[in-house]
């Protein structure tokens, strides 16, 4: 019996750690190919231009601007105007389209709250720069403005340095100098190793040679604009001794704040036991079960948990954060804006992740300049 008891315990425990070491791979994976999971239905025409119709779905119901990816090339962008096309399917105007392009029947697409492809599509003149880091060389555009105050983009896990143009926006009304960055083992970005994200760990080198390059041409104040694990590494680099002074404010969307609470919460929305999410931990948090999930070795996860490090914040930071958000909990930006309401202010969007910007662009703009106007001096 004793021996019965002690080979199920075995079987457990190894059930545990199997699960967990997936969960750290499946975070971790190196970027994969964009999924065109949707198809365009039909394409209408009226007196005001063309709608598309998709099947009625969260994400094609949702308020707000957005745009189609489109598998065999181009993309178009959408209206807020959603109409009913019966029980199952949806109509939305579309507003602008790649040059050239005209949407088709049939055609797959991927839903996505990436407005602008480039620079070019959001109205800005930019130059193709890169950046020198110890991933490579790494690919960035830069739009010119006010030499002294200048304004570093990073984007989320999984997205593009494209992602990150709704935010230039509004760094461009002030007249900051924005670089709209990459860094490694993302599509534009050199691979390294395995390709496998650090969740912003070794992500972070890169980015610093990239506020290096601001402050070799004249740079006196930074202000950072993070999206997702993008904040998670704008918050590590304001909290670097080296950049006490230069780093004015962050600006960050649907922001990690603790690895540990968003890994819970994805695996929760993928069908798992939260528990599941504590599994993965020692396969991150230990270089030699992260070496077997392909890391370069462990993620001090615990240095990226601002719930908890609160007391560490000296930066004026405003936060945009969607209360849909299912990947990274709201509950978390509300409670470092309470724990640090000296320099913390929130602004709230029934959104999803990094959907405020879609669901409201002119109330996020408008939010993020009048801060920024109150806190950056010129």
């Amino acid at each position: 019996m004793i021996g019965r008891i002690a080979l199920g315990g075995g079987i457990a425990a190894a059930a545990a750690a199997g699960a967990g070491w997936a969960v750290a791979r499946r975070l971790t994976a190196p970027v994969g190919p964009r999924t065109f999971d949707l198809t365009i239905r039909s394409v209408e025409h009226d007196d005001n231009g063309d709608l598309i119709v998709l099947d009625r779905t969260e994400q094609t119901t949702a308020p707000g601007i957005y745009n189609l990816w489109f598998e065999n090339g181009g993309w178009a962008q959408l209206s807020t105007e959603i109409v009913d096309r019966g029980a199952t399917r949806v109509a939305r105007r579309i507003t602008g389209t790649t040059p050239d392009f005209t949407p088709k029947a049939g055609n797959c697409v991927s839903w996505s709250g990436v407005y602008y492809a480039t620079p070019a599509d959001a109205g800005f003149h930019a130059r193709d720069i890169t950046i020198t880091t110890p991933a490579g060389r790494c690919r960035a555009w830069r739009v010119d403005g006010d030499p002294a105050t200048w304004a570093i983009h990073i984007h989320g896990l999984g997205s593009t340095r494209a992602g990150t143009l709704r935010g230039v926006l509004a760094a461009t009304e002030l007249g900051y100098i924005s670089l709209v960055i990459s860094y490694r083992n993302t599509a534009e970005g050199p691979r390294v190793g395995t390709g496998r994200s650090t969740l912003g760990c070794t992500e972070m080198a890169d980015v610093d040679e990239a506020i290096g390059y601001a402050v070799r041409r004249g740079a006196q104040r930074i202000v950072i604009f993070g999206w997702s694990m993008g904040a998670a590494i704008a918050l590590q680099l304001a909290d670097h001794p080296r950049h006490k002074g230069l780093i004015a404010a962050l600006v960050l969307d649907s922001p990690v704040l603790d690895w540990a609470e968003v890994i819970k919460t994805n695996c929760a929305r993928s069908g798992l036991p939260a528990a599941a999410g504590h599994l993965a931990i020692p396969w991150l948090t230990l270089a030699p079960p992260a070496r077997t999930v392909g890391l370069p070795g462990s993620i001090p996860l615990r240095s990226f948990d601002w719930t908890s490090r609160a007391a560490d914040l000296t930066t004026p930071t405003l936060i945009l954060h969607g209360t849909r958000d299912d990947s990274v909990p709201v509950q978390l930006s509300q409670a470092l804006r309470d724990a640090r309401p000296d320099l913390v202010d929130l602004a709230t969007f029934d959104a999803g992740h990094t959907l405020c910007w879609n669901t409201d662009p002119d109330r996020w703009h408008k939010s993020v300049t009048t801060w920024l106007k109150a806190r950056v001096p010129r």
